[in-house]
């Protein structure tokens, strides 16, 4: 018997040591192929553009400075505070060029030649109000009165408006069809909003152009919020910004980390963690990690979505391409990696404050968390439950990042009309 546990503690330990070296030598040739493909961008930029784009390679002081520096449209410190030896060995003698870095960032260029610039990319083009897509669901026609209630959806990362549509709209009670109006927004820079070049996507640039193109655009008075993953950070934004007229939050799997425990930097090493296993963490790891890597995977996936979409029409020609494979192309690296930073790490600093307004104004948060989330593990929710009073945690079993909305959708729907039917008005000053 002791022999049999001995031997079973000597295989974990051997496979944790194994894994352990893999972990090492993966990301240690990623960091050396990084900073290599830091150098093939610059020349390939600066032959094709005319001028070198600006990366995050270099000290603060080397690159482009914050966006303004005041809080929501501050650029993070993740951008800069990713170690790398060799990051610094290929930036010899590419000071000049970073120097003249920002420039490129800014104007009328729209998209980069590793972009792709068909029409469903580059929308918002030709639309100079660059308002963001929005699918709005009305109901019908003819019926007396205004609508009870309006409720703006928000998406995840790499994710787009129809997650929402393709998920609660179809399960809709012929009740909440007749008495809510439903916004699904394209966040900007991913599915059909613009992806402006000359925009750092801090939490700011997402805030007012929710604002411009929702908000204001339909003349909403009073909603209620419901957000995935990255757009609960956003959310809680909007909510605190308008905490008079925010009815109810619904978060679903925020990835939420306090900011007294490292403030940004602990967020990415939390969500994008250096491991080889499993794939998705794997996957998360290299395109927040790796900016020049995350630049040829958009290259390779989303400029060339056109092809992947037809060759799996013509393996599967009687079934759709489901929505999520569109979705993962729907954005250039410039706005995802942008995102990834400057909301989901740099947001972290943000959140505290504006869970502290949301408390003092009574607002409801209602939280649906899977216990398999590896992405965004569940203990986010209860952080994010210590912080704020009024919020309640509700943990969906055997559910992870993606199942806690796919899979269980007419669930998802009852429970968010129930939300929606019993918000009781609080009178707030």
């Amino acid at each position: 018997m002791d022999s049999s546990i001995s031997s079973r503690k000597w295989l974990i330990r051997f496979r944790t040591s194994l894994l352990d070296f893999v972990n090492f030598t993966v990301f240690l040739f990623l960091d050396f192929l990084d900073a290599i493909l830091c150098v093939i961008y610059r020349y390939i930029d600066q032959f094709l553009e005319g001028k070198t784009t600006a990366c995050y390679c270099g000290s603060r002081g080397e690159e482009r400075g914050n966006a303004d520096g005041d809080g929501e449209n501050e650029l993070s410190e993740t951008l800069y505070g990713r170690r790398s030896v060799f990051r610094r060995i290929a930036l010899v003698g590419f000071s000049g060029s970073c120097k003249d870095s920002e420039k490129m960032n800014s104007g009328s260029a729209w998209n980069r030649w590793s972009d792709c610039g068909c029409s469903s990319c580059v929308d918002g083009k030709e639309n100079r109000n660059q308002k963001l897509y929005v699918a709005a669901r009305e109901p019908p026609r003819g019926r007396s009165g205004k609508p009870k209630e309006n409720v703006i959806f928000l998406h995840g990362f790499v994710s787009s408006s129809s997650l929402w549509t393709e998920s609660v709209f179809p399960n809709l009670s012929e009740t909440q069809k007749l008495n809510y109006r439903l916004f699904a927004v394209d966040l900007l820079g991913f599915g059909r909003s613009p992806k402006p070049r000359d925009c750092f996507y801090t939490m700011k640039d997402h805030l007012e152009k929710i604002e411009e193109s929702v908000i204001h655009q339909f003349g909403l008075n009073s909603f209620h919020l419901v957000a995935h993953s990255m757009g609960c950070l956003i959310a809680l934004a909007i909510a605190a910004k308008y905490s008079n007229s925010v009815k109810s939050i619904t978060l679903v799997a925020p990835p939420y980390f306090p900011s007294k425990d490292g403030g940004a930097m602990t967020v990415l090493e939390n969500l994008g963690a250096k491991r080889v296993w499993p794939p998705l963490l794997f996957g998360s790891s290299v395109m927040s990690w790796y900016e020049h890597v995350g630049r040829c995977a958009c290259f390779v996936i989303c400029r060339n979505h056109r092809i992947w979409e037809w060759i799996l029409r013509r393996i599967n020609p009687r079934r759709n391409i489901n929505f999520r494979v569109i979705d993962l192309t729907k954005h250039t690296h410039h706005s995802a990696w942008h995102s990834m930073h400057n909301v989901i790490c740099g947001g972290a600093k943000l959140t505290d404050g504006y869970l502290d307004e949301l408390s003092r104004a009574g607002v409801k948060i209602y939280i649906y968390h899977g216990d398999q989330d590896v992405v965004a593990p569940i203990e986010c929710s209860y952080n994010l439950k210590k912080k704020a009073v009024d919020a309640t945690v509700n943990t969906v079993k055997n559910a992870d990042h993606q199942t806690i909305i796919l899979g269980r959708e007419r669930e998802l729907t009852q429970e968010l009309g129930y939300i929606w039917a019993n918000t009781v008005d609080i009178e707030r000053s």
